[in-house]
């Protein structure tokens, strides 16, 4: 198996990350984890491009599904009492096969393999939340089975696929603080396992998992002032400001994709 190519522990404080870019992300994590509290989503989708040129494209999902764990534990520490249990284990159950091959066909990618896919997923991701949000109206058991094995797939092997899963959440007919429970859940399942893959494909050395904990640091807090500083804006005007960012990242990540 191979390892993420610069970024290494040897590099760790020195090179191609240093004290000041370590700084930078952890106020990136913090401002994405405040955007990501008012819709339920965006740390994943904010990210990426920052980190890109920090630790190589083939490091993102890895250390993302990492820094997750802590996000979505604390999360679901806040809202546990309306997680609905049986909605989550179903779509766990179905996704789980589909999350495991993706996550393994994500370690059979290179580096410019890498940026096209997350960067296609970003770009993707803003009109495909929306046509699901218009177009799946309530779905049935089968159906939130059959939607949770496709996003099993996606979500092995991309990072940002959150508002897929809220999509389906809202569908199958849940809505408010059982939406971020369940969500948050399902969320630490799979990202244990993927972590689980990526450990054993040797993608995930000692700086990796300090790059996650710094992550799951920073933005912890940012999520719980999410809506005491966000009062101001409209969730329409927030979902644009996401929605443009977001492009903007994945056009980044293709167009380094090709140039490498």
């Amino acid at each position: 198996m191979r390892r993420v190519g610069p970024y290494d522990l040897g590099g760790l404080l020195m090179g191609n990350v240093n004290l000041m870019q370590y700084g930078l992300v952890a106020v990136v994590a913090f401002v994405a984890a405040m955007i990501g509290g008012v819709a339920g989503y965006g740390t994943g989708l904010l990210l990426p491009p920052i980190l890109m040129p920090l630790i190589g494209a083939e490091a993102i999902v890895p250390v993302m599904s990492v820094s997750g764990l802590m996000t979505n534990a604390s999360r679901w520490m806040a809202f546990r009492h309306q997680f609905d249990r049986r909605r989550a284990i179903l779509i766990v159950v179905c996704a789980i096969p589909l999350c495991l091959l993706g996550a393994y066909g994500y370690t059979l990618l290179s580096g410019p393999g890498v940026s096209l896919l997350i960067g296609s997923v970003l770009v993707l991701v803003v009109p495909v939340r929306r046509i699901l949000v218009r177009r799946l109206g309530h779905l049935s058991t089968r159906g939130v089975g059959l939607s949770g094995a496709g996003y099993g797939l996606l979500v092995g092997g991309t990072s940002g696929t959150g508002a897929v899963l809220l999509s389906i959440l809202l569908a199958a007919g849940l809505s408010g603080r059982a939406v971020i429970a369940t969500d948050a859940g399902i969320s630490i399942v799979l990202g244990v396992l993927k972590a689980g893959v990526f450990q054993a494909a040797d993608l995930l050395p000692l700086s990796s998992w300090i790059m996650a904990l710094l992550i799951g640091v920073a933005a912890t807090p940012g999520a719980f002032l999410a809506k005491r500083l966000t009062e101001g804006l409209s969730l329409r005007g927030h979902d644009r400001i996401l929605d443009g960012v977001v492009v903007l990242g994945g056009v980044f990540l293709i167009a380094k994709g090709f140039a490498n």
